[in-house]
């Protein structure tokens, strides 16, 4: 009996991902434990075990294939002694397990490549069962509608709502008359299925002067706003989304207040040069370079130990209190950002810390880190002190109830003991949810973080 490999959940948000990469074709044989495929999610690229062994009978979903849903199916393995040209693909009805044993599914739509091509899912109804009356792939010319709905590829409706096409007004060259990439492209090369204007629009003088967008408005009515071509239509990836739509619920749904400090960091400069200066060369190479981000980390860690009531998530039934500290670090990736966590960081000595933050720093450009290294978390930090920016408030990033936004260390007049002199100064400000964390709660946790910072030698005992 065939085997149904189904596209995994690598986290237990995940609804969706791009199969970036098959590494077998049809026909290759298969032992659990073989990598298989590369998955991206919106924060890393994962690689697909098998977890049955076979051969490769027939692959449903192309390399490249953007938002596949969890537990569709992407490929069929035929068991031993089975003929692997005879396995059909399973029908919409029903997905079988990977294990083969069938089970109840929602019917899986057929999924479309960036080169336009759809991979129909028809053939079976139970895992290793043909149907014969399967209809045929050539492609049927038709509205794309039926009883009034319009049929569709997820790739298809995100290209034409770009273009300002109406989808109800094109012929869709798919299975069963679905609307797919190519159809989009000839419409806009024939110049056909263009959505009517808003009234409002069509109104609105030429010589009108171009304002900003209030909210609610289309995409279309937004580019209208804008001389034709003096911009590039650079479509989100799922990362940007998934960006937009948690920072939107953070700042929609988390009651954020501020909190600012400026810290003297002279003395951790001071002592930063001197253990850095005194690292162990191993292979040509110290074994540690700390940086001011390091000794931050470790100093937000300890300061959630020292104010147990704000190690906290908020949730709507009761809050969760941590007993470790583990801290987010916001890192910047091309095309967004990724907070990697340093678990346990109170406990870890900073050269420890600064070589787990320097891989996983690395490994999260290359979009190579695991679900659990960047998922959870109790607080985070954001340090755009290298940018040569004085201070910011950052974003609260969910489930954390707090995060410290870094500034650049800078000399500054200061006044002690009635004289100005000149220090280093770093200011930091504490974004905090007011659910979780009260105003002089938060003004406590920071307090305790001044404290840290500024008398960097209790970092080290």
């Amino acid at each position: 009996m065939s085997i149904n490999i189904l596209m995994p959940a690598l986290s237990p948000t995940m609804e969706k991902g791009n199969l970036a990469k098959w590494h077998v074709k049809e026909g290759d044989a298969v032992a659990p434990g073989d990598v298989i495929a590369e998955i991206e999610t919106d924060k890393a690229t994962m690689e697909v075990e098998a977890i049955d062994e076979g051969t490769v009978a027939k692959i449903l979903v192309s390399e490249g294939t953007e938002d596949v849903a969890v537990n569709d199916v992407i490929a069929i393995l035929a068991e031993e002694g089975e003929d692997a040209d005879a396995v059909e693909a399973p029908a919409e009805e029903t997905a079988a397990p990977q294990n083969g044993k069938g089970a109840d599914a929602a019917p899986p739509e057929p999924k479309e490549t960036e080169g336009g091509e759809a991979v129909p899912r028809e053939g079976l109804h139970e895992a290793g069962a043909a149907d014969k009356s399967k209809p045929s792939r050539e492609k049927e010319k038709s509205n794309g509608k039926s009883s009034g709905r319009i049929f569709a590829s997820p790739l298809a409706k995100r290209l034409a709502k770009e273009k300002g096409l109406d989808l109800s007004a094109l012929s869709g060259s798919g299975p069963h008359g679905r609307i797919v990439k190519h159809d989009i492209e000839e419409a806009v090369e024939k110049g056909e299925g263009k959505a009517a204007a808003p009234a409002a629009a069509e109104a609105a003088p030429a010589s009108a002067p171009k304002t900003p967008a209030p909210a609610g408005m289309s995409d279309e009515q937004i580019r209208k706003m804008f001389d034709e071509g003096s911009y590039e239509v650079v479509p989100h990836d799922s990362m940007r989304r998934t960006i937009a739509r948690r920072l939107v619920e953070a700042k929609t749904t988390i009651p954020h207040f501020y909190l600012t400090s400026d810290c003297e960091i002279d003395a951790l400069l001071k002592l930063r040069s001197e253990i850095n200066a005194a690292a162990p060369v191993i292979d040509d190479k110290p074994a540690y370079k700390l940086s001011v981000n390091d000794f931050v980390i470790k100093a937000m860690a300890m300061a959630l130990q020292a104010v147990p009531e704000a190690n906290v998530t908020w949730t709507q039934e009761a809050m969760l209190k941590h007993e470790g500290s583990d801290v987010g670090v916001a890192v910047s990736i091309p095309g967004g950002l990724i907070t990697p966590v340093i678990r346990d960081a109170e406990k870890k000595t900073l050269s420890v810390i600064s070589n787990e933050m320097k891989d996983m720093a690395g490994r999260a450009r290359q979009r190579k880190l695991k679900p659990e290294e960047y998922q959870g978390g109790t607080t985070a930090v954001s340090n755009l002190g290298m940018y040569g920016i004085r201070d910011f408030a950052a974003v609260i990033n969910p489930p954390h109830a707090t995060i410290l936004a870094v500034g650049a260390g800078e000399k500054r007049a200061v006044v002690r003991d009635d004289r100005v002199t000149v220090a280093s100064i770093m200011t930091v400000t504490l974004s905090t949810d007011h659910r979780a964390v009260d105003g002089a709660l938060g003004a406590e946790m920071l307090a305790a973080f001044k404290r840290y910072i500024e008398n960097p030698m209790t970092l080290l005992i």
